[in-house]
């Protein structure tokens, strides 16, 4: 239910999703454990990110000097320019400021830098944050936003869900360095594909249910099993649909995934569809389907077809990344001719198959595709990546 709601918000662009402090701890240690100054001397840009709501602001203000870094940005969108309804409330923190103006302070954009003891207290942590407004709304594409991403050595946030690949693109045009979080499909955007594909990009230390939810506006529909309210009243909704995504090095992206042979996983493999089964092979290219990540064989010489979620365990010197058979540059060997689907007992006409990898047969829910040039219906399993083992494993 928390993962359609995941969906409506970005249909919506309602992308108020705030990231708890725990995830933010769990992920930031995992890059200091490997590297203990990954952070050191550096400026970090932390885009989307008001410190009353966001707890990067506040995490990495309050371990500034335990990481040792140069400088800390932190921009916000103003609040007329975002898409919530809900009432506005003025934080203590910006109406104690001398410069706080209730007749700009919901259209302007602030900015907060860390960066010295301004209270002269001996330590530089989060009451030396300063803050000032911008001469726009903080949105991240505008030439003062950019001015700072130029700064900035490492840009780290909770991007709007909406502009995922428009704020991918915005990092890679100047090639920063960067840490941010977006939904398990952006895996099946090909700009975002091909930056994993080619080794720009990977996915961080947690996916899934490894981040344990996002703080939401008091406005939000609250319901089902995954959703709460925690010990400071904050409205939390759950999800298993997100993920980390980098360019940051961490240990677990070199930690061999450990296989066993095809026919050990056919006797052995806690799934149904692969105990005591063949592996299946796609109907539209030489490839077997695996449909877990665990149930990889070691013993497969050729190209395999694996979910995308095996992302999580990739180690780029085990495995090549081929192609993602799923509509963004899968060469099919078979083009169907004039195929049919049959969905939900409706049929119509749909060349998308050919786009796609098949599987001979009806999937799961019965769904499966004809096509005039064959005598067997197919279906398309779920997003699949291919790829090729490299070397021994």
């Amino acid at each position: 239910m928390a993962n359609e709601n995941l969906k409506k918000a970005k249909k919506a662009k309602n992308d108020e999703f705030y990231t708890q402090w725990v995830d933010i701890e769990k992920e930031i240690m995992a890059y200091i454990d490997y590297n203990p100054d990954v952070f050191r001397d550096k400026t970090i840009l932390l885009p989307c990110d008001d410190p009353e709501w966001s707890n990067f602001t506040k995490f990495f203000a309050q371990n500034f000097e335990a990481f040792g870094l140069k400088k800390l940005i932190s921009t916000s969108y103003a609040y007329e320019s975002k898409n919530v309804n809900m009432p506005y409330k003025v934080s203590l923190f910006e109406e104690k400021a001398p410069h706080f103006d209730p007749n700009i302070n919901k259209i302007r954009g602030k900015i907060f830098t860390l960066d010295h003891d301004s209270n002269q207290n001996g330590v530089i942590d989060i009451d030396d944050l300063e803050w000032q407004y911008l001469e726009g709304d903080g949105d991240f594409r505008s030439d003062e936003v950019k001015q700072l991403r130029d700064e900035a050595d490492i840009i780290i946030t909770n991007p709007p869900f909406s502009l995922f690949r428009e704020f991918v693109n915005w990092i890679y045009e100047v090639e920063k360095t960067f840490l941010i979080i977006g939904n398990i499909n952006c895996i099946t955007y090909k700009e975002i594909f091909n930056l994993i594909k080619n080794d720009f990009a990977w996915l961080g230390t947690g996916m899934g249910r490894a981040i344990s939810g996002f703080i939401v506006p008091e406005n939000y529909e609250l319901y089902g099993t995954e959703a709460k309210i925690d010990s400071c009243g904050n409205r939390i909704v759950a999800t298993n649909s997100c993920l980390w995504l980098t360019n940051l090095d961490h240990g677990r992206r070199h930690k061999p995934l450990k296989l066993m042979t095809m026919a050990e996983n056919i006797k052995h493999s806690k799934h149904k569809e692969v105990k005591g089964q063949k592996y299946k092979k796609y109907d539209n290219y030489d490839a077997i389907d695996v449909p877990y990540t665990d149930s990889i064989p070691r013993d497969h010489e050729g190209v395999m077809g694996v979910p995308i979620t095996f992302l999580d365990k990739y180690n780029p010197k085990q495995f090549e990344i081929l192609y993602l058979g799923n509509l963004n540059g899968f060469p099919p060997n078979k083009q169907y001719i004039n195929p049919i689907s049959h969905i939900k007992g409706k049929m119509k006409s749909n060349n998308m198959i050919n786009a796609v990898l098949t599987i001979r047969g009806k999937d799961k829910k019965g769904n499966y595709y004809t096509a005039d040039n064959i005598e067997y219906p197919v279906y398309a399993p779920y997003a699949r990546i291919l790829i090729k083992k490299r070397g021994n494993l």
